[in-house]
């Protein structure tokens, strides 16, 4: 294949940008940080993106190690794109995107596309440090999943878990988005309501335990 072009600069940022700085691939990646997807899957929750540049911007990741593609085992007659372990090693690079970019989120605009688990990125960093486990949060726009601890580093995933969850949050748009931006804290945002704890079980009866007492005053 043609090789892509470079800045040609002698510099770790430089060589970054060389691999993921064209328009979508970070989103790609976003979208493949939540689980395998299907060429339509990715095609159907990246709004705006043409058949050529998703499929040209797939096939350059495939060339930089970031993708891999598979075929699922029958009777399942497709392929899926996963991420390779340096692909998700971006998790981090996207995590610091997100806590950049959380004060330009005001109100939706008339244009903007919402998915649920775009909101999983963001609350990683608010959940981290308050619950270990799988959270399920639940949003008008649909599920996602954050998991929280364990042998690796933290992840999300599109829709519940396969397992169920340790802790269920319901909440909505308004309420990720303020987490988001720092505009209020999960402890903030139990005590008002503005977030439901669901379960008694362990550790969500912890959780609520830990949070409810703290915010009294």
């Amino acid at each position: 294949m043609p090789r892509r072009r470079s800045y040609d600069q002698y510099c770790a940022a430089a060589r970054a940008l060389d691999v993921v700085g064209d328009r979508w691939t970070l989103l790609i990646v976003r979208e493949l940080l939540a689980g395998p997807r299907r060429y339509t899957d990715l095609h159907a929750d990246l709004p705006g993106v043409s058949t050529d540049m998703l499929a040209g911007r797939l096939k350059d990741m495939e060339g930089a190690a970031l993708v891999t593609r598979r075929r699922l085992p029958p009777p399942v007659s497709a392929y899926v794109y996963e991420l390779t372990p340096r692909g998700r090693e971006l998790l981090p690079v996207l995590r610091a995107l997100a806590e950049w970019g959380a004060p330009e989120l005001e109100e939706p605009r008339p244009t903007d596309a919402v998915r649920a688990h775009w909101f999983a990125i963001p609350l990683i960093g608010a959940l981290e440090g308050v619950v270990t486990g799988v959270v399920q949060v639940t949003v008008d726009e649909g599920d996602f999943h954050v998991r929280i601890g364990g042998d690796g580093p933290s992840s999300y995933g599109d829709g519940p878990p396969a397992d169920p969850a340790d802790v269920l949050l319901r909440t909505d748009s308004a309420t990720c988005r303020a987490l988001a931006g720092g505009a209020v804290t999960l402890v903030e945002a139990v005590r008002d309501g503005r977030i439901e704890v669901v379960g008694d079980g362990l550790p969500a009866g912890e959780l609520r335990a830990r949070l409810l007492p703290l915010s009294v005053n």
